[in-house]
């Protein structure tokens, strides 16, 4: 569509490290504002703005004519706050005067340093510094000094800035502490009291006479959901997903709600937890811990032999753990066919392989990307680096919980409407992929020999599915795992059900983590409002659309922290490594150059395009890859590749590499 010059937007504004801005046209498919540097208006990466379509502009790459904006005003900043390290400002620049500093923020898309004031500022030092204001005519933005980190470089500042820098604090404020050290006085004794009266009044179902046990990583330090396992006479299973009561103790309008809830979930850093509930609950109070009477918010199914629900409840429970399984101890009683709890934990088994096998005859997506795990010693060097194996026993608890889930959600949806309660389930969507990636993505298919079956950029999962199928084990299996997984769309939370694509599901909601989810912890708490033991008024339904929207938020920061420390580790890793030569892949391709992906270790670097030979590179955007305009060389995503490490740039968490046979 045509953009007409001199219309106002308002919306969210991207910005890149050279100062340039990009603005996406609400409603539009890609319709989208260049902004140049000088027409920014002060705003920062991730700012809503308003914004005025201002004229045209010719990228000098590509030759394309494109739209241009200008910032007339900022509605709301991202951030007020940013992490990074304080430098002497440039005398040149900043014409001599005494007691200036720069703030050099962390953050990779900022554009501008923050001019500091102060005598004796801590210069090589990370802090937290506050932004004051940009007014016009002024050359940079300001900054106060809110709290000092540590010395830059060090294991612990680095760790404790990455969290600092998406806004996640470790400690919790002195009234969340209060409240928390109270509940673990009361805690037990409450415990006790719920435990004898609900069961008495049948307001809650006593299960822990039921064969139950937790199935964790071995480093997991909290509980939050238990199997139980019972044969029934005639022939059926009864299967309980047993999840933590956190609501039984957060209540709304406490200290601890309203941290959890502007938190909005746990991080998990490569050599920490920095959790959305203080430790005496997650830990303790909340945590499923065996041989102990706990309390849950549990979805319970009788399965028939083919996995098919005969029944189903949802409601409050006591249970008891009788074992606290790892993935791996649970995996050797399976693989030896001996051990304890054998026949639940095989039991199981069979059912998760028939649902997990239904679920992807459904359209669910079967994207199996292994994960890594940097190890570290007592001083957060990094030491190994290893993928973690996905088990039979991970996939087990894994289909329980996506049962738990969509069961969960579609009860809710039809206990809302029929309420006439709008609004009232937050449901976890998965937006169908954008109809044009999908036809740039069935295009380069076709280069390649495959088929998508696709219609108008229109495809299901079973489509993506048989093609997954069909490249398994080929040599062009990475390149087309990658190029699809860009082509989908990005779960969020949402009052709006529209169903989750990637899963197959008409609905789907998260239930099964409260400890570490706010929007589990809201699921828990419709699911007692029906059961009528709590109920929730309409003005905290009408907050939840607003908290989704924060919780999706949330989960994006928290999930940038937690990437950027796994590969400020990765980078440290190889840091020793400088001058060696590795099997790599194609990972990606810009016209910046290419990003390749080691094959040991997954870390990943740029080949400057400057660094690939004496040619003109161009960029096939829509075939992935470079093509030498004068000697035709291509290098394209998913080629394999050997390459020499440059140089490992720790702080800026960057790898650069260069062909390993360049003259």
């Amino acid at each position: 569509m045509a953009i007409p010059q001199g219309a106002i937007y308002e919306g969210p504004i991207s910005v890149i490290k050279s100062g340039k801005g990009f603005f996406k046209i609400p409603d539009s498919e890609d319709e989208e504002l260049f902004v140049p540097g000088e027409n920014l208006g002060t705003a920062f990466p991730n700012d809503i703005v308003k914004i005025q379509v201002s004229g045209t502009n010719t990228d000098p790459k590509s030759g394309q004519t494109r739209s241009t904006g200008n910032v007339i005003g900022i509605v709301k900043r991202a951030r007020e706050s940013f992490v990074g390290k304080i430098v002497p400002s440039d005398p040149a620049t900043e014409f001599g005067l005494p007691g200036q500093f720069f703030l050099i923020p962390d953050l990779k898309k900022m554009y501008t340093p923050f001019l500091m004031h102060g005598d004796s500022l801590p210069l090589g030092m990370k802090v937290v510094a506050r932004f004051q204001g940009w007014e016009k005519g002024q050359l940079r933005p300001l900054a106060t000094l809110e709290e000092i980190i540590g010395p830059a470089g060090v294991h612990e500042t680095e760790m404790r800035a990455l969290a600092l820098s998406q806004g996640f604090h470790s400690n919790f404020p002195p009234g969340v502490e209060k409240e928390a050290a109270g509940l673990e006085e009361t805690g037990k004794e409450a415990l006790t009291k719920e435990v004898i009266e609900a069961i008495a009044s049948g307001a809650r179902k006593d299960f822990r006479t039921t064969t139950t046990f937790t199935i964790d990583p071995f480093d997991a330090k909290d509980f939050d959901d238990a199997l139980s396992v019972k044969q029934l006479p005639d022939g059926n299973t009864e299967v309980g997903v047993h999840i933590a009561d956190v609501s039984f103790y957060v209540r709304p309008g406490t200290a601890i709600d309203a941290e959890a809830r502007e938190r909005a979930t746990s991080v998990y850093l490569v050599d920490r937890t920095i959790p959305m509930l203080p430790e005496i609950l997650s830990n303790g109070l909340c945590s499923l811990n065996p041989n102990e009477d706990r309390l849950a918010v549990s979805a319970v199914f009788t399965l028939n032999k083919n996995a098919e629900i005969v029944d189903q409840w949802f409601g409050e429970t006591v249970i008891h753990s009788d074992k606290r399984f790892t993935y791996e101890n649970a995996q050797e009683i399976l693989d030896n066919n001996s051990g304890e709890f054998l026949e639940e934990l095989v039991s199981l088994r069979t059912l998760a392989d028939k649902i997990r096998a239904r679920r992807v005859a459904n359209g669910a997506i079967a994207f199996d990307t292994p994960e890594i795990k940097v190890l570290l010693d007592e001083t957060g060097k990094p030491t190994q680096v290893v993928l973690k194996e996905r088990k039979a026993t991970n996939l087990l608890i894994e289909d329980f919980m996506l049962l738990a889930n969509e069961h969960v959600s579609e009860y809710l949806s039809k206990k809302g409407e029929a309420a006439g309660l709008e609004g009232s389930v937050v449901y976890r969507v998965h937006d169908v992929p954008d109809a044009d990636r999908i036809e740039n993505l069935t295009q380069f298919l076709k280069v390649l020999g495959y088929h998508l079956d696709s219609q108008n950029g229109h495809v299901k999962g079973a489509a993506i599915n048989a093609l997954l199928a069909q490249v398994e084990g080929k040599p062009e299996e990475y390149l087309i795992k990658v190029a699809a997984l860009r082509s989908m769309a990005k779960a969020v939370y949402t009052t709006k059900n529209i169903g989750h694509f990637g899963l197959g599901f008409e609905f789907y909601s998260h239930f099964t983590s409260p400890i570490r989810r706010y929007p589990d912890l809201l699921t828990h708490r419709m699911v007692k409002h029906y059961a009528e033991r709590e109920k929730i008024t309409k003005a905290e339904i009408a907050e939840l659309e607003e908290l989704a929207r924060h919780s999706s938020e949330r989960e994006v920061s928290a999930s940038e922290a937690e990437r950027d420390s796994v590969k400020m580790k990765l980078v440290e890793f190889m840091s020793d490594k400088v001058g060696q030569e590795f099997d790599a892949v194609i990972s990606g391709v810009s016209d910046r150059g290419l990003y390749v992906e080691i094959k040991e270790t997954r870390a990943e670097g740029l080949i400057s395009v400057r660094n690939l030979g004496d040619d003109y590179f161009d960029h096939d955007e829509k075939r992935y890859r470079l093509v030498g305009r004068r000697t035709k060389k291509e290098y394209a995503l998913g080629d394999p590749i050997k390459v020499k490490l440059v140089a490992a740039r720790i702080q800026d968490k960057e790898l650069d590499f260069a062909l390993a046979d360049a003259k």
